[in-house]
């Protein structure tokens, strides 16, 4: 069982990165890719507890790219932690995202609901603040019950206190991610909010970019759909990844290592990755230092036939 999708603290997880493989390793999770959103500043901590703790270990990052009608984020996986052109692209983001979040605040104050981006901060753990933490603030000033109704009835695309934030174009995006060594996978396609028929005209349009994969199987979705998706990524010789999207334990249909259907994903996800990031450990070579045994899930042979 593996696991090519998750968040931790950095960004809008529940846990710290070390936390995160600790869970993972508890679970059953044998190689693990941290994405979280616009930063890596969790990819040394959880690096070194893969180390002590024998996972294999995919840093990444998942970036927001300019789009409508859906929300559209690209998943960057292998990447180069200390790369220039990454890091200042990610500093940037950064900036753009505090820029929002205080024009966000003010909408709130103006509307007579008192946010305070301090509490906001200690709360959260991170000085990265996103939408889920002021969702969270929401939560515990008892205006929503939970994260969900916040983003319902506040914070999503076309809801009253939306804003939009400076994001990367897909080609930029693309070149930073393979500059910075890793390779580029379009996270869970469904929440671009297109029909079939675009989708199918978009994953043309991403090949001849340079996109090189699409997120298959992720736990928002239906089994169903993933595998009509993993059919249209094949089609165009596209790597296919899965990933359970982990933030916390809230949701049942976001456990860790488990993606689509609660199906654990297969360590063939993570193999197939591997022969695109040489510079990665070999799962292999793990379960033969520590014996461990063959993952379970759905072979690739089942995902294709079915």
């Amino acid at each position: 069982m593996v696991d090519l999708h998750t968040h931790s603290r950095a960004s809008d997880g529940a846990l710290s990165p070390a936390e995160l493989l600790t869970l993972a390793a508890r679970k059953g999770v044998k190689a693990l890719a941290l994405t979280d959103h616009d930063t890596i500043d969790g990819v040394q901590a959880a690096y070194e507890a893969s180390l002590q703790l024998g996972l294999g270990f995919i840093p990444g990052v998942e970036i927001e790219i300019e789009f409508s009608p859906g929300e559209f984020h690209l998943l960057g996986l292998g990447i180069d932690p200390e790369n220039d052109h990454l890091v200042h692209a990610l500093n940037s983001l950064a900036k753009t995202r505090q820029r929002r979040n205080k024009n966000i605040l003010l909408r709130f104050r103006e509307a007579g609901i008192r946010l305070d981006m301090d509490e906001i901060e200690a709360a959260a753990g991170t000085s990265r603040i996103g939408r889920p933490h002021i969702a969270d603030a929401l939560v515990r000033q008892k205006i929503v019950r939970n994260r969900q109704e916040a983003f319902d009835k506040y914070l999503a695309k076309g809801k009253p206190f939306y804003l939009s934030k400076d994001c990367l174009e897909l080609e930029d995006a693309i070149a930073i991610i393979r500059e910075a060594g890793g390779v580029s996978v379009v996270a869970h396609p469904y929440s671009l909010f297109v029909s079939k028929s675009k989708l199918s005209e978009l994953m043309d349009e991403w090949k001849v970019l340079g996109v090189d994969g699409v997120e298959g199987y992720h736990s928002a979705a239906k089994l169903g759909q993933c595998r009509i998706l993993e059919r249209m990524g094949r089609q165009r010789g596209f790597l296919i990844t899965a990933g359970s999207d982990y933030h916390n334990e809230i949701k049942p249909e976001c456990g860790i290592g488990h993606t689509a259907g609660g199906i654990e994903i297969s360590d063939s996800f993570y193999t197939e990755l591997l022969s695109r990031l040489p510079q990665l450990r070999p799962l292999e070579v793990l379960e033969q230092a520590q014996g461990l045994s063959g993952a379970q899930g759905l072979s690739g042979t089942e995902r294709a036939d079915n």
